[in-house]
């Protein structure tokens, strides 16, 4: 299940390998509705360690990035940040 793009995604970095997108979802469905996880793997189907988090609400993912950045999964720190380059668009 794929899910749509929100109004925001975020970039969630530093993931321990083993988690998957179910339990990221559960981490980030705190802060409101998410409509899309995608943890990144390399061609071998392996965690590459970082994954995309979208959210229908901008407020929400923003205030997840905020909460979130820095917090522990796994005994690792996780990266956070807003993603400002996927899906495309131009300016």
């Amino acid at each position: 299940q794929r899910g749509r793009k929100g109004a925001i995604t975020l970039f969630v970095g530093n993931l321990p390998f083993t988690l998957n997108e179910d339990t990221l979802r559960t981490e980030f469905e705190h802060y409101g509705e998410v409509t899309q996880v995608s943890v990144i793997s390399d061609a071998d189907g392996r965690p590459r360690g970082f994954a995309f988090v979208d959210f229908d609400k901008k407020e929400e993912g923003e205030a997840a990035c905020r909460e979130m950045n820095g917090f522990s999964i796994d005994g690792r720190a996780i990266d956070v940040k807003v993603s400002e380059d996927r899906g495309g668009g131009g300016g």
